[in-house]
């Protein structure tokens, strides 16, 4: 079977606050805890501590102004808000993880009779093996936020079956980022829930288009297709999650920002920060 992704174990690259199991070809993540999950993991990051990525990272617009935008383009300096009473601007952003689910099947449908067992793109895990991760990680925001759980990952897996077809992988993802969509919108503005520290519902969606953005580019890219995430989607994602982020093109920032490209004057990174914690 496609073995469990989860997003608060060793393995998973969103969290860095301790060293990581290490697999093969790859170093580092977002996570904290030591839940086994597959052997191969990708490129991510590390929320509200440094994590490295993998030496292999790699290098349809929304209709609709995001939610999840900050005003000012960042919630404060250090992307966190001072209060419970003060959380980030976007708590009703149900709508962006829709639109990022969208754009996904939009980009990906076409393309199911493919070979989804080749690397999505840089990775170490395949194309089927991405799409079930996505999934994961959506349904376990979904369960983290819906639970109010306050200082660790909730222990859950989503375990797909073998034999799930690409066209199913596609429904099992958006099923899921239509679970986490309805998450959101029960959430109240004060509600929180444990990510590296009290996430607010619009660090979740963050969090939630982050993930289906990135992971179809990277799904995309093991297709061999040219896809581009949504650009405003992406400058949602940015001003959310991403506070120091420099200026230019949204999409092409935010792949910089999450190690799979260079931009003319960067390099590209080896590991950065996340925060969707609001203090």
């Amino acid at each position: 079977m496609l073995a469990p992704m989860n997003p608060h174990s060793a393995n998973h690259p969103e969290t860095a606050e301790t060293t990581p199991r290490t697999p093969p070809a790859a170093t580092a993540r977002e996570t904290v805890e030591t839940t086994p999950t597959p052997p191969a993991a990708h490129p991510r990051a590390a929320d509200e501590a440094t994590g490295q990525t993998p030496a292999t990272a790699s290098s349809s617009d929304a209709n609709s102004r995001s939610s999840l935008t900050p005003n000012s383009g960042r919630a404060d300096s250090t992307g966190a808000t001072s209060s419970r009473d003060a959380p980030a601007p976007g708590v009703t952003s149900a709508d962006e993880v829709r639109a990022a689910k969208s754009a996904m099947l939009a980009a990906l449908t076409p393309h199911t009779g493919a070979d989804w067992d080749v690397a999505a793109g840089t990775l170490d895990w395949s194309c089927r093996e991405t799409a079930a991760h996505i999934a994961h990680d959506l349904i376990a925001y979904a369960t983290q936020l819906t639970a109010r759980a306050t200082d660790a990952y909730l222990p859950l897996d989503l375990t797909v079956r073998p034999e799930a077809t690409p066209e199913q992988l596609l429904q099992i993802t958006a099923g899921c980022a239509d679970l986490l969509a309805v998450a959101l919108r029960a959430a109240g503005p004060d509600a929180r829930a444990w990510h590296w520290g009290p996430a607010d519902p619009s660090g979740f969606a963050a969090l939630g288009v982050n993930e289906i953005l990135l992971h179809t580019y990277d799904i995309a890219a093991g297709l061999g297709l040219g896809w581009r995430p949504p650009a405003p989607l992406c400058a949602a994602v940015l001003a959310r999650l991403f506070p120091e982020a420099p200026a230019g093109d949204p999409v092409e920032v935010l792949l910089w920002c999450t190690g799979r490209i260079a931009l003319p004057d960067r390099p590209r990174l080896t590991s950065w920060v996340l925060r969707a914690a609001v203090g």
